[in-house]
Order: C-alpha cells, then structure tokens, then sequence
C-alpha cells in the first residue's frame, strides 16, 4: 500500500500536483444527475438478453484455466451468440504449457475506410474460485448486445468484436495473457487500431452515499455513490477518453465518470486495455470500478442475481452509440 502511494505522490509531483491531476480527471460535457428517463421497452428487453446471458455464463461455474472445460464451454456459448448475428467467429489460438487457449474474433467490415479499426473487447475467464457475475460475465454479456446495435447498419470504419482468455492470474500483467498475444499479433501485422474500448465488470451499481471508493487522493474529484459507468485511460489515451466520455454523455441519460491518468493508479491498468497501450494502441475500459464498489469482487459471491441489469442495458446501448460515432468519423 505504501508503496504505491509513494509512486502516485512523485507522479503527482511531477506533473503539478493537485492541478495536474483536476485535469487529468475532467471531462468534457455533463453527467446525467437524478433519476433516468423511464426504460425503454427496447432496454427492458435487452436486460432480458442480458440477464440469460449472465446465468448461462455463471452456471458454467468458475471459467479459468484450473478448469479448461469450462474455458471451452464458454468460448462455445459465446461464438453462438456473435454466430446468431450472423457473424463468422475466428478462433485467435495459443498455447501455453502445452495447453490451447483461444480469443474470439469477430468482424463487421467496413464499408468505407475498411482498414481502420474500432476494436471493443471483453474478458470471459474468472478467477479460480468465483462464477464472476460481474467479473466479467457482464462485459461479455454487453459486448453481445452491443453487437446486436452495431450490426443494424454498416459502418465506414471496420469494428472488430474480441473475447479474450487468460486476463485473470496467473496470466495477469504477463506476456501468455490473451489480450497480450493479440495486441502483440495485432502491432505485428500492422493493423490500424484506431480506438480499443475495454468493457470490464459493468453491472454492479447502488445508489447509497458511501457505496463508491477510490484510490487515494482521487475522492476528491468523484462523487461517493456507486451509481455511474467509468471510463478510464491511461495519459497516452487522454485525447479518446475525453472524446468517449463526450460521447456517451451526448448519446446516454446514465451518469458517467472520467479520467485519464498514469498506469501506476491502482485499478488504471486491471485489464484487457492496458495490453493495447502497451502495443502502442490507444485504449479505454468502461467499468463499474468493481474492487472499488462491489464487495464480491473476485469472491463466490459474485452471483447473477447480484447485478442491476436495467443500468447495466442501459449502459450498454450508451456504449454502443459511442462505437457507432467512433466507426463513423473521419
């Protein structure tokens, strides 16, 4: 703990202190204040979707690497769901310790600047002991519905739809993560990764005063309620998460929280972003903060039925406006 409050002290230090930071954490336009609109009837069916998919995900039980039944039981029940939007799904496979794992991949061509790509993408693995609810069968299930809306209408810019394996320990932050071998393919290849938008736990929210935490000193610019979706980046992503958080604000009555800050941030770098910014690609994850508002973080108790799937519907179709803008601009 001291260790790393140190760290973000000589950065905090280093880049103007308390000033530095207001500006690293402001974000363009407003966010939604007060009760939401009423929900829709296209975002009451959607929780239904998304709820179906959280529960058939979590009845696989914990999906990692201790147990690689049920690693490919949900990278089967996945590739149906982009398979059932008429998708074709390529399996991006590696092996570690002899072992085969597999990202899914999925395309939407262009229709005008095909080589440009907005890439969204989602973890399926758990920890070894939780069903992972919100960890991350909720991004999962968002990025299926999210796939639903973008794929209505083309797009000039190509979106590429990715699951990824391996994001939990002991591949966390090590070169065998999923996210770390595609990224790493990705640079390889050359392809023109214009904005990679991470979706990590995005079900879990509560209204209470005091239900939000946050890293030291960052209370000071965040409410202490639980109720919003976070985009986050790193410094390097500075520009597209100010642009995203726009967006979303623009497109999504929800409230929204921003920053972009350095990586040595607790939480900052926790998941599948961090691998494209290390492949030199700019990256954002949109969270819940999970081990900063869910107390089932990483625990058995992380089960279906503790999620809010109205927010978490309403969220995704927000996310979704926001990949359609960014597949659209020039």
């Amino acid at each position: 703990m001291a260790g790393w409050l140190l760290l973000a002290g000589m950065a905090l230090a280093a880049g103007g202190g308390m000033l530095a930071l207001r500006s690293l954490t402001a974000m363009p336009g407003a966010s939604h204040a007060g009760p939401g609109p009423d929900f829709t009837l296209e975002e009451r069916e959607a929780a239904v979707r998304l709820e179906a998919q959280v529960r058939a995900l979590c009845g696989l039980g914990p999906r990692t690497y201790a147990r690689p039944g049920s690693l490919e039981q949900a990278a089967a029940l996945l590739a149906a769901g982009l398979e059932g939007l008429g998708l074709a799904v390529q399996r991006h496979a590696f092996t570690v310790l002899d072992r085969e794992y597999a990202n899914l991949v999925a395309e939407v061509p262009g229709t005008g600047r095909p080589d440009e790509i907005v890439l969204v993408g989602a973890h399926y693995d758990t920890v070894r002991h939780s069903p992972g609810a919100d960890d991350n069968a909720s991004g999962c299930a968002a990025l299926l519905e999210m796939a639903r809306q973008l794929t209505a209408a083309p797009h000039p810019r190509t979106l590429r739809l990715v699951f990824f394996v391996n994001e939990e320990p002991p591949f966390f932050m090590t070169p065998e993560q999923g996210s770390m071998r595609y990224a790493r393919d990705c640079r390889r290849r050359g392809d023109d990764i214009r904005a990679m938008l991470c979706l990590e736990s995005l079900g879990y929210y509560k209204d209470a005063p005091g239900s939000q935490r946050y890293p030291f000193p960052l209370s000071r610019f965040y409410p202490d309620r639980g109720d919003f979706v976070a985009l986050v980046g790193n410094v390097a992503s500075r520009d597209l998460t100010r642009h995203m958080a726009a967006l979303f604000r623009a497109a999504c009555p929800f409230p929204s929280q921003g920053a972009a800050l350095p990586g040595i941030f607790p939480g900052v770098s926790w998941s599948d972003h961090r691998s494209f910014w290390r492949a030199g690609y700019p990256a954002v994850m949109a969270t819940d903060t999970v081990p900063y508002r869910n107390p089932h973080y990483h625990q058995p108790t992380d089960l279906p039925e503790t999620l809010d799937y109205l927010r978490l519907a309403r969220v995704a179709g927000g996310l979704a406006a926001v990949v359609r803008e960014l597949a659209r601009e020039h």
